[in-house]
Parts: structure tokens; sequence; C-alpha cells
């Protein structure tokens, strides 16, 4: 897990190895926006052909023998562009040891914001890397940002928090898969919240089994390597809220017996990332000490196919009773997902939110920029504004009722998928899940419990070339807006 050593300070201190500043270019030429820039910077830039561009880095050498690093603001500063620049600068200045980053923020967000930026920028991941490592450049080590507040320790806290919480999704994403498998990822769901006051429940198959989870044992009985159910309980004395996390983890996922063409199983260690992602919030929550219940269930499995396996006209019994008929196994994620949900219904949150890389339609609707979320309005509202407040890129979907009629079975309750009918694909996903959310009490009449589903699959694989904060490999996306959400529903 690659975290920083982050601090704030009034002042760039002589130990670190560049100062970063910030400058913008416009009709008037170019303005430096740092308070600790040297004289006459704004005379160098424009020498040199700075634009102010976004990502652009330009490395002077300074004065008194500390270089200075430039990097492009917008017109308008608020805290994504600041978050941006200060991730975009520390991602490209990696192999420089430390850092002082010294731009315009005047408020505590402000600060937040490049706080989180800068940790967020430093990631590495070389842990496969053996010939190849010593040309890789180490991420910065050492980021001193430049301003002041009375709630210093807790900005810091809170962006070392969120930072490793990314790190932690990153890490587990890059795993192979041969070493990430539901049993190791259990293990390492354990080893995550060691020294936090988190209670880890693992169901092997064994209990799977006896507990009904029909969905998790039917999509991982083709693989050698069985499945698992991970709860992660996050329970501080007080609490007023619950929010239940759960999370699509599917180690490897071949498609199973629909399976898929050779390209299209490559990166298909990615299909986990929900099951990482929820884990990695209630760490995070655990380690800020929000004053809220969280609950993040890990849905583990590895969908192969072998004589063993799932085969389309089967039929499942999911934890409480429903049934569905396969008619794709490679729409295996809904089938561990809905189990799931019907376990974190059990316990009668105040709301769920699920996270998978669900369907390549959303990537075909929203690009591999935006996730989608849909579900009840009033939490779907919830998880977009704690989006925006933490620069995620979210976006709402409706729920259409009349795709429920795709997927009706003629032996079984409800079937996962409708083959050839690729209309509206992301959409007959949360239709489904829908169907497994429980109720608010026992009563049957009483209403759902609010629920949102996110569909990350277009953004989860991060870009094939390195933006802001964000470079090459899985992005952790969602992390910092479920993290907010956690924050924004215990009042904190």
């Amino acid at each position: 897990m690659t975290v920083p050593a982050l601090s704030l300070s009034s002042a760039p201190s002589s130990s670190s190895a560049v100062l970063v500043v910030g400058a913008r270019s416009g009709r008037d030429g170019v303005v430096v926006l740092s308070e600790h820039a040297p004289d006459g910077l704004a005379g160098q830039l424009g020498a040199v052909g700075f634009s102010g561009g976004k990502d652009e880095l330009v490395r002077l050498p300074g004065t008194a023998g500390r270089p200075l690093a430039v990097v492009g603001l917008p017109d308008e500063l608020d805290e994504d562009a600041l978050r941006y620049a200060a991730g975009t600068a520390v991602r490209q200045l990696a192999g420089v040891e430390s850092v002082a980053v010294d731009l315009p923020a005047g408020t505590d967000e402000q600060l937040g914001a490049v706080l989180e930026g800068a940790a967020l920028g430093s990631y590495s991941f070389t842990d496969y890397r053996e010939k190849s490592r010593a040309g890789a450049k180490a991420p910065v080590a050492a980021i001193e940002v430049v301003g002041s507040s009375e709630r210093a320790d807790a900005l810091v806290e809170r962006a070392v928090a969120v930072a490793e919480a990314v790190s932690l999704v990153k890490d587990l994403v890059n795993m192979p898969p041969i070493d990430l498998y539901p049993a190791t990822f259990a293990d390492r769901a354990r080893e995550a919240a060691s020294g936090l006051p988190i209670e880890v429940t693992v169901w092997d198959e064994q209990q799977l089994a006896a507990d009904g989870f029909g969905g998790i044992l039917g999509v991982g009985q083709g693989s050698v390597r069985p499945p698992r159910l991970v709860k992660v309980d996050y329970s501080p004395a007080g609490a007023g809220k619950h929010l239940a996390l759960v999370g699509k983890g599917i180690t490897f996922d071949s498609g199973g017996l629909s399976l898929k063409p050779p390209t299209g199983m490559v990166g298909m260690k990615y299909d986990m990332t929900g099951a990482a992602t929820v884990l990695a919030v209630a760490i995070a929550a655990a380690r800020l000490e929000l004053p809220v219940h969280v609950t993040a269930w890990l849905c583990l499995a590895e969908n192969m196919p072998s004589g063993s396996a799932i085969r389309p006209n089967d039929v499942l019994r999911m934890r409480g009773g429903r049934t569905v008929e396969v008619l794709n196994t490679d729409a295996e994620g809904r089938l561990v997902l809905a189990d799931g949900l019907v376990a974190a219904s059990e316990e009668q949150p105040d709301a769920i939110v699920d996270v998978a890389t669900l369907t390549g339609a959303a990537m075909v609707a929203l690009g591999t920029r935006y996730a989608a979320v849909m579900g009840s309005d009033d939490l779907v509202g919830d998880v977009i504004a704690a989006a925006k407040a933490s620069g995620e890129l979210l976006w709402p979907m409706p729920l259409a009722a009349e795709l429920r009629a795709n997927i009706a079975s003629e032996v079984a309750d409800i079937a996962n998928a409708n083959p050839g009918n690729t209309a509206g694909g992301m959409l007959l996903a949360g239709v489904f899940l829908q169907e497994f959310i429980g109720r608010t009490s026992d009563d049957d009449d009483a209403p759902r419990i609010p629920w949102a589903h996110l569909d990350i699959a277009g953004p989860a694989k991060g870009p094939s070339s390195p933006y802001g904060f964000t470079g090459k490999g899985p992005s952790a996306v969602s992390v910092r807006a479920l993290v907010r959400l956690a924050e924004d529903i215990s009042g904190k």
C-alpha cells in the first residue's frame, strides 16, 4: 500500500526537494498563484511557452538550490481543480523523494482537496516487477502541503485515510488472479482490518450451503477454488445510522460456460473491484472513527468453466428462497450480489449501496469516466451529492419497470438475463437486483430499504493514459464518494 508521509505547514521547509507552485496563462500573460514562488517566475514561464493547461508541469531551476515545478491551474479554482493539480504534479514528479506543494488553497475544504490529490498522485504498484523494477521511478515519499488551518490534524488524517482506502483497492485489483482468489481475498480482508474496531466473519463453502447462499455457491462451483462471503462489520458505540455496502467480488471472470472470447477475458481480474471498494470504505470509516455503523459484504467467487460449473437453464435458490433461472453464466455478478443484498437487508439498515463492475452496457452508455447510479430516488440523490463533493463522476440512471417482463422465467421466480436482447442491459441488471432488496420492517407492506446500485464497469479499469492523480491501471472509482456518503450519513 503506497501512501506518502503527509503534512501541512505554513511555509515550505528547506527539507523538501522540489517546490510545486501553480500558475495560469491568460490574455495578460502568466499569473503565478502561489505565495512562496520566487520573484520573476512569471517572466520565466512566459519565456518557455507555459500555457497553464491541464496536466501541464514545467520544471525550472528555482532559487537557493531547490528546483521548482509549476503546474497549470484553470481560471476557476474550486476543490476539484486544486485536487487535480496537486495530484498531477505529484504523479509527474515520481523519482523525487519529497515535495512541498504551494497552491492557492484558502479554505479547509480546499486544503483538504490539495492534501487528498497530492496523496493520491503518489500511488505505485511494483510488487510483481523484478528485472524492470530498477527502471521504475519511485513515487514521491513525503509531501508537505503549504497552508494553515485550526483543523490541520483532522485534514491530514482524512486525506491519509482516503489515500489508504484508494491504495488498498488498487493493490487488490492489481494482484493477478492466480494469487488473489476467494480464500486469499478473505485473508486480505482480515489483514486490512487488523488492529481496527472491526469484526470480520467469513463463510466458507460449507457454511454458504448451510445458510442458503445459492447464488455465490452456484457461480463459484465451476472453480477448484471455492467461493467465500466476507462480512466486515464496523459498529461503533452510539452509532445512529447503519449503512450496508455490498460488493461484487468475482476474482476472475471467464464467463463460465457462456465463455468470453480470449480478448474479453483480459482484464477480468478487475471484476472484484466492487468487493475491494466496500472493504476499503468500511476500513476508512473505522480509521476516521465515523459515528456510523458500516457493514461491508464481500461476495467472492471465481467464475470458471468446468464439468461442475452451472449451466444455462440451471435454477439457483438464493438466500431467502427466491429462485433464479440462469440463462447466461456470464451474467454472474448479479447472482452473487443478490445473496449479499438479501443478507444485508436482513439487518434492516438505513441504506444499502452495492458496487459492481456489472455490465459492459454501462460503458456503452456512459463511457470510461462516468459510473452509473440507480435505485431509490432519495438515496441516489445522496450518492450523487457525495460524489460531487468528492470530485467523482457518477451519473443517475432510471430503473425502468417495464424491463421486469424481460427477465421473467418459465420455471423460476426470475431469470438472470435475456440473451439476445441488448436493449437497456445496464438497467436490466438494476431491475434484477431490485428484486432482492428487503423491507424496512417485517411487515409485508413495509417500504423497501433505501438502495442504490453503482455500476462502475466503465471507469474501474482506469485510463490508458494517466491524467490528474489517476495513473494507468485501476482507478478505485467511487471509494471517495462512498467515504463522503458515510460521513454525510453519520452527520460528521
